[in-house]
Parts: C-alpha cells; structure tokens; sequence
C-alpha cells in the first residue's frame, strides 16, 4: 500500500509527521496532491488539547485550507483531470494527500503559478461580503485585522467604500493601510475605539461592521460602533466560551445581525469560486497576506508561531 506524509495531533501542544497510508479516490472523488495547507486559528484548540477531542485525530486533520493539483480521479469524475492546479475544501489536509467531491474544487487562477493560495478562508470571505450587502460610499467597519479581515478590506475598497479597520496590534493595522483602509483604531482601549470611530464617522457609527476576531472586546467594538439601521456581521469564531451582548442597544438601533459562518456545503463551493475569480480580477490579493511559510515536517512551529503570534506575523501556511 503506498503512503504519504501525514500530521497527526496528539494534543498538549503535540503534532507529529507520521507515515500513513495514502487515500484513494472512490466513485465520485478526486484526489489532490497537496502543495500546501493554510494554518488556521481554529485549529488552535486541537493543538493546544481539549478534553472534549479524541486524540489523535485522524492523519491531516484537521486541515481544511488546502491547494496543490489534482492526482487521480475516481469512477464517474469527468470535470476534472490529472495535473489540474486547484484550492479545495477537505478536512485531512495537513498531509501530502487528500480527497474531496468534485464539486468542492476551484481552478487556481492563472496569477497564482507556484504561490501559495489556501482558499478555503478566501471562500468564507466571499460569503461574508455576499451577505455584508457593502455598496460604493458606505462606511464600513472591520474589526480585527487577521486574513480574513484584511482581505475583506480589500474587497471593500474595491467595492468604493470607506473602510475603518480596528486591531490591537500595530502590524495588523498597518496591513490594513496596505489594504487600503483609509483610517485605523487601536483596539485596546474598549471605549476609546468606540469613541474614536464614531467621532470620525460624526457620530452616526458605520454602516456595515464586521467584527472578525471572535473576542468578547471585539464583539463590544462592533456593536458600539454600528449605526442605526445598519447591518452587523458576526465574522470571527467565537470558541472559548459564551457572549454577552447589550440587546439594549441592538434593539434601540435596529440592527440587522447576521452570523456569517456558513455550514452548506453548496455555498461554500460556490464562496471558492467566487474567491478564485476575485484573486484572478485583482480585487482579493492573498499572497502579500502570507507572511510565515513552514515545512510539513515543522507544522508545530507553525502551530506556536500562530499561537504567539508576533511582530509581522499576520497568516501561515504549511508547505507539503
């Protein structure tokens, strides 16, 4: 049986390399041979270990930001071929290999050649800006400057709006710059970000705001800070415990709350192909955004690099 080059989590910050057999395409799967693996925040708790995951987990999971190019085909795939440069939305792509459906590939764009180009968060941006509803001359709020949220600036300077980004570390705002936010806000201090933007924006607050750090202060920020009738997104992945929120506020202004986190497949697939598109039109830039590159067989250090995270770092990727 041939093998492949797997990372397997064994929690308490343990993630080793192990040789594991290599999957093989079934009817109505394509396999991929990985060139790489963006490394994801919420993968943090698998990393660090949880009481409530069974370890180890699988080999390559839970990666799930993967790109390389199509290997082999199973029975009845005829959309897709070997040597097939695609982004693909999997769940074990912490490996050398994977398999996914058909339907769950997009091409690579021509401009991205041997770069790297995880898409599955540059899907879940495309299907936060879907329902963002952001329009030329609206004055739009990001809160939190990771990927995600530099590369909804992006999008949202494109799209003509007036962009505030908000983040506590001064790197990430001066990616924000670089994104093309016109003006940027220190996050450590709650109540003088709320106060700074809604002074600039003559205290109507914004009208579109995504908060994308998934922190309780992030959350403040962002309900702060959106103006009446306006649209708030709940982008960032809230994942060490409950919320609160003043429904007070929410309710006075007549806010429109919508968790952006999507769980159907057939929009997430579509969310990629959106993404490919934007990157190949020039309105989504992900490569400048990558800023730590890590072999396969160091994905631990890309695990306490991402959990320290320091000056310059901003996203990493895993190369197989």
């Amino acid at each position: 049986m041939s093998t492949m080059r797997s990372a397997v989590f064994d929690g308490d910050e343990r993630v080793r390399v192990a040789r594991t057999s290599r999957p093989e395409p079934a009817k109505g799967e394509v396999r991929v041979r990985l060139h790489g693996c963006g490394v994801c925040a919420s993968n943090l708790p698998v990393w660090a270990g949880r009481p409530w995951f069974e370890y180890p987990f699988d080999p390559g999971a839970p990666g799930h930001e993967g790109w390389g190019e199509v290997d082999a085909v199973g029975d009845n795939v005829h959309e897709w071929r070997p040597g097939d440069r695609v982004a693909l939305l999997s769940g074990r792509a912490y490996a050398e290999y994977d398999i996914a459906r058909p339907e769950s590939l997009a091409r690579l764009p021509s401009i991205a050649a041997s770069r790297a180009l995880p898409g599955e968060p540059l899907a879940c941006a495309m299907n936060i800006w879907r329902r963002s509803d952001i329009r030329s001359g609206q004055t739009v709020a990001i809160v939190g400057v990771g990927f995600i949220g530099a590369l909804l600036i992006q999008l949202a300077t494109h799209a003509g709006a007036r962009v505030f980004a908000l983040s506590r570390r001064p790197f990430a705002r001066d990616v924000a710059r670089s994104c093309g936010a016109s003006d940027v806000f220190d996050t450590a201090n709650v109540h003088a970000a709320i106060g700074a933007v809604n002074e600039l924006s003559g205290g109507g607050g914004c009208a579109r705001v995504i908060e994308a750090a998934g922190e309780q202060a992030t959350l403040d920020i962002a309900s702060g800070i959106s103006a009446e009738g306006g649209r708030l997104m709940i982008a960032g992945y809230h994942q060490d415990g409950p919320r609160q929120v003043d429904m007070q506020q929410w309710n006075w202004r007549g806010l429109d709350v919508i968790n952006a986190h999507e769980r159907d497949s057939a929009v997430a697939s579509r969310g990629l192909r959106e993404a490919m598109d934007a990157v190949e039109e020039g309105r989504l830039d992900p490569f400048s955004l990558i800023t730590h590159r890590f072999a396969l067989d160091r994905i631990g250090d890309a695990f306490h690099t991402l959990s320290t995270r320091p000056d310059g770092f901003l996203k990493a990727a895993v190369i197989a």
